[in-house]
Formats: structure tokens, C-alpha cells, sequence
């Protein structure tokens, strides 16, 4: 049974369906209309839970994936601006091959939740949904962009992912969604209750008093080089000046932080370039973002640099990019066959990191968590024995362009902060930089596009969240469950 009257004709239904997704995709940031995505996805779920065989349900609920991903990935199509003679006709091919790949996970999901009694199908597709989105986050190393429950970053709801992550948030999303579609004006008073519970708990979590801040000063250098100039050898002095005179303009802070990459010469192979950094710190560590090689092999690097011009840390990204970074399986295609153009062992692309770990910059300083761009889309990489003081997150935004993805990324970030319990400090090359406290308020920014730095006042760290120490185990132990009471045998249905 559905709240509304729903169209017979599998046409109108399948443009229903992807017209739901497009106005899903409005929750994500920079707009956050979650208002606008939740009766979106209602309406999905009550199209999905009608169909009238599991084929339909999976058709419905791929073309409610694939209008969500469109406009919530648009982003998706500049990299290939940034060279548009060479590359501009690859945007539209890339911006469907993604739309369509990440929405054969609903399309599972409806399928799955379409073989079920009438009765259990909205249940069904928000709980296969959910599982469905948090498999999207591990699957092929991962991708886990605009998910469901990033409809509440900002609000007092995602307040809940201290306690049960990204994935209990979207769980409890479609949820809130099923429950008018299965149990009409009884389900939505639930659903009401449901997200009102939501929303207390956040209200009383940001109501709770802060901690006694460390007293540091770190200073957010944003060089705002264009991707399409910053890696031209002309411009590299000019970039680098720019960073030096940033880091050693004003007051002395305790830390400075450069962007990922935005040092354009590498570690390894720039006799004086330390000597340099430090000199620009007048006393005070420079963490910079710099590639790093050791014969043909490259890294993707954040370096610490102390007053003395001594190399003190050093992390690598080991959550690489497919495509944009490494290319998956090039390094077996030439250990088996000899290929090199693929091959990240012989140069062509970066190599991936130990994984993910925590650098101590002493007493002061205190313990930081490094991660370097997309890292911060996947909650799993801020696993570790220690627990660090704060999370420090370098990154390139330019990428993305200047709508909607750089301001995904900064809400994911937020979302990284909420989990944890710790302060973020965002670092970008064009923005947004931010100084993000343990709750995911933002407390500072340098605004997109804008060249300058900042100094900020870290804020103190909360103690471990449940999230933290348990990771998704809950939310998993909640999936199987519902799974097994829907689709224990008398449950099901032939397709």
C-alpha cells in the first residue's frame, strides 16, 4: 500500500522515478534541501515498492540512482574541462558511465526488495538501499560520494553519525522514507518521530560545553593556483613565492599547512628546497603537500618540515584515485606481461601508501591524523591504533570546479570530524580551507577561489565516539537482521 495514487504506465513511472533522484541530489551541498530529498525519496520508494514485477522495481529504482548521481556528481565532468581541446568530449560519456555504474546498487537493491511480499517491499528497499549504499563505499576500492545520509551534513540530525557513521545515517533516512509508503499516515507519524529523534539528539550534543582548546595557532595557506597552470614550469617559481611569502607574512603561528601538491618541484630531487620552507616558518613546522619518488616509483605526500630544515614526518596517500592516479591492475599487467604504460612501479602514476597512521609533531603539536584529498570520503581510512588530537586534510579542489563538488567534499570532511570526535583542519589549494571543530561546525574558512592564508585556534578533541571504537559493526548487525526477518522464505515472492 502507498500514501499516493501512483501511474500505471511503466513510462511515466521510470520518468517519475528519475525525476525523484534529480530532486534528491538537491539535498547534497552546497544546496542541503533535505526537505525537498526525503518526500523525494518517499516518492522513489512508493514507486519502487509498486512495481509490479522485481524487473520493474530494479528499472525504477536504477533511473531514481541514476537522476540522484547526475546531478549530485556534475562535478564529475571537470577534469575534463581543464584540457577541453583534448579531453572536453570525454565530460558527457564520463558524467553517464558514473550516473548509471553507482545506480546499478539501487538497482540491486530494488530488485532484491521486489521479490518480497507485497507487504515488505518499501521495508525491503530501505534496508537493501542502505546496505546497498554502504557496499558502494568498499566495492572496487570504494566510492562513497554523495551518499544518502549526507542530506543532513549542516543539520542537527548528522549529529546521529557519532553513534552509527554515514551508513546509520542513511539507514535511518530510508527508513524515515518506508514507513509512510508501508503504514500510510501511522508510518509518517513514525517517520516524523523518527527524524524528530534525530534531530534532539543533535540539538543536545551541539548544546553540550566545549573543552579547554590547546591554545595553537595554525595558519591555512591557500595558494588558489589553477589547475590548468599549476604545473606549468613557467609559473612554478611564482607559485612557490607565493606559498613562502603566505607562511611568512604576519605573526608567527605555531604550525603552518600547505595544500596537497602545492609544492610544484619534488622532495627527493630540490637541493635548498627545505632550507627554504623553513626558512619561511621563522621558528614554526610547515607541513607541505609535495610528491616525493624513490627511483620510478612516485608518492603523493605531506611532508613535515621543522625550523632546522630537517624532513620530521612523512605520510603517503595510500587511497588512491582509479584513473586519476593509478590505474588499477597496471602494476600486475607488467609483472605478467611486461606493459609498462599502466605500470605505477615504472613511473606512470603514483604509488600507493602503507595505509593510514598517526603522526606525533610532540607535545605541543600533539598527535595528528593525515589525509590527503578523497581520503576524507571514506570513514574506514580514520581507523587506527592511536587516536590522534586532531585530523589534518590536505587537498586539491580545483578538480572538482567551483558548483558542487569542492563544497561535497568540505560536507564530508564535517561528517569525518562528527565520527570522531576531533577537530579537522581542511587545507585546499583554490578552497574552501576550514577550520572544522569535533562536532562538524565550521568554525573558520578561506572561501573558494580567494588566495590568502589564515590563522586559526585549534579547538579541543571530545572523547572516543561509539563510531569510532566500533566502526559499522552496529549498523551491520542491524542490516542482517532486517534482511533476515524480509527475506526468510515465506517472505519472498517469484519475480
Amino acid at each position: 500500500m502507498t500514501v499516493l495514487s501512483l501511474p500505471a504506465s511503466l513510462g511515466t513511472r521510470l520518468g517519475l522515478a528519475f525525476a525523484a533522484g534529480l530532486v534528491m541530489a538537491t539535498g547534497q551541498a552546497p544546496l542541503g534541501l533535505w526537505w525537498l530529498a526525503l518526500p523525494a525519496l518517499v516518492a522513489l520508494t512508493g514507486l519502487v515498492a509498486s512495481a509490479a514485477t522485481a524487473r520493474r522495481a530494479a528499472l525504477l529504482a536504477l533511473l531514481g540512482g541514476a537522476g540522484h548521481f547526475a546531478l549530485a556528481l556534475s562535478w564529475i565532468v571537470e577534469p575534463f574541462l581543464i584540457d577541453v581541446e583534448r579531453y572536453g568530449w570525454m565530460a558527457p560519456f564520463a558524467l553517464v558511465l558514473m550516473a548509471f555504474g553507482l545506480a546499478l546498487f539501487w538497482g540491486a537493491a530494488g530488485w532484491l526488495s521486489g521479490r518480497l511480499a507485497p507487504g515488505h517491499r518499501a521495508i525491503g528497499f530501505a534496508t537493501t538501499l542502505a546496505a546497498a549504499e554502504l557496499a558502494r563505499g568498499y566495492l572496487l576500492t570504494g566510492f562513497p560520494w554523495a551518499m544518502i545520509g549526507h542530506v543532513w551534513v549542516g543539520a542537527w540530525p548528522a549529529q546521529v553519525a557519532s553513534l552509527v557513521g554515514p551508513s546509520g545515517l542513511t539507514l535511518m533516512t530510508t527508513l524515515a522514507a518506508a514507513l509512510p509508503v508501508a503504514l500510510r499516515w501511522r508510518g509518517l507519524a513514525l517517520s516524523a518521530a523518527l527524524v524528530g529523534a534525530m534531530a534532539g539528539f543533535g540539538l543536545l550534543r551541539l548544546g553540550q560545553p566545549e573543552p579547554e582548546p590547546p591554545g595553537l595557532t595554525l595558519r591555512l595557506v591557500q595558494p588558489n593556483a589553477a589547475q590548468s597552470m599549476k604545473w606549468d614550469p613557467a609559473l612554478a617559481a611564482s607559485h612557490f613565492r607565493r606559498l613562502l611569502s603566505f607562511t611568512a607574512a604576519g605573526p608567527r603561528p605555531d604550525l603552518a599547512i600547505w595544500p596537497e601538491t602545492s609544492v610544484p618541484y619534488m622532495l627527493d630531487r630540490s637541493p635548498g628546497l627545505l632550507e627554504e620552507v623553513a626558512a619561511s616558518g621563522r621558528g614554526a613546522p610547515v607541513v607541505i603537500g609535495i610528491q616525493r619518488g624513490e627511483g620510478w616509483r612516485f608518492w603523493n605526500s605531506l611532508a613535515v618540515v621543522a625550523p632546522d630544515a630537517r624532513l620530521v614526518a612523512t605520510y603517503d596517500k595510500h587511497h588512491l584515485a582509479p584513473f586519476g592516479e593509478y590505474v588499477p591492475l597496471g602494476d600486475l599487467m607488467f609483472d605478467l606481461f611486461g606493459l609498462r604504460a599502466f605500470a605505477a612501479q615504472e613511473g606512470y602514476g603514483y604509488s600507493a601508501g602503507d595505509g593510514p597512521k598517526v603522526l606525533d609533531l610532540g607535545p605541543r603539536l600533539g598527535r595528528v591524523l593525515p589525509l590527503i584529498c578523497y581520503e576524507a570520503v571514506f570513514p574506514q581510512d580514520l581507523r587506527t591504533d592511536t587516536r590522534a588530537d586532531w585530523i589534518l586534510q590536505i587537498t586539491n579542489d580545483a578538480w572538482f570546479g567551483t558548483f558542487n563538488g569542492p563544497y561535497q567534499h568540505l560536507a564530508q570532511t564535517r561528517l569525518r570530524a562528527i565520527e570522531q570526535g576531533l577537530p579537522l583542519v581542511r587545507v585546499a589549494n583554490t578552497g574552501v580551507s576550514a577550520l572544522i571543530d569535533a562536532r562538524g561546525r565550521v568554525l573558520a574558512e578561506l572561501p573558494l577561489g580567494q588566495a590568502g592564508y589564515k590563522d586559526v585556534a585549534l579547538p579541543a578533541p571530545l572523547p572516543a565516539t561509539p563510531f569510532s571504537q566500533l566502526g559499522e559493526m552496529p549498523v551491520l548487525f542491524v542490516l542482517a537482521g532486517l534482511c533476515g526477518f524480509l527475506f526468510r522464505p515465506r517472505g519472498m515472492r517469484r519475480a
